[in-house]
């Protein structure tokens, strides 16, 4: 996500040169984008280090303080690792592979099923349909 780049393209005074990289996505809209940022550190005449963000040339605000949405300048913008919004939206344009359908599944048995099944002979296995209150019966609270 970052890499340092050397002394090439500072603005004055800058020590050195940052390139970080952001996906970004607004929650209100939807809309998803992805910017470059070189971030230049500096050190004011008090000594104190400060950094400025250069998007396409120009000094931008921070895009971690309060990021903005580019479409409808909402403020609840999601902020990723780069490359996310461009992987998106190729998932988006590729064609869609639908799994085969799965076989079915035989659950398996309780101790006490097996042996009344056993006992009952080789007889036709009956089908049982389940419910969801069949499977939530373990997980459900006996009455005190």
């Amino acid at each position: 996500m970052s890499e340092t780049a050397g002394q090439t393209g500072l603005r004055a005074g800058a020590t050195a040169v940052v390139n970080e990289a952001y996906s970004f996505a607004c929650m209100r809209c939807g809309h998803g984008w992805e910017q470059s940022y070189e971030i230049e550190h500096h050190t004011d005449a008090a000594g104190h280090e400060f950094v400025l963000y250069v998007a396409d040339g120009k000094v931008v605000p921070s895009p971690l303080s309060k990021p903005t949405c580019q479409n409808c300048d909402g403020h609840v913008v999601r902020i990723m690792r780069p490359g996310r919004v461009e992987s998106a939206r190729n998932a988006a344009h590729r064609p869609h592979r639908v799994p085969p359908p799965a076989g079915p599944v035989e659950a398996p048995k309780a101790d006490g099923e097996a042996e009344e099944q056993g006992a009952a002979g080789q007889g036709k296995r009956e089908h049982h349909h389940w419910h969801l209150s069949d499977l939530l019966h373990p997980f459900q609270r006996k009455a005190s």
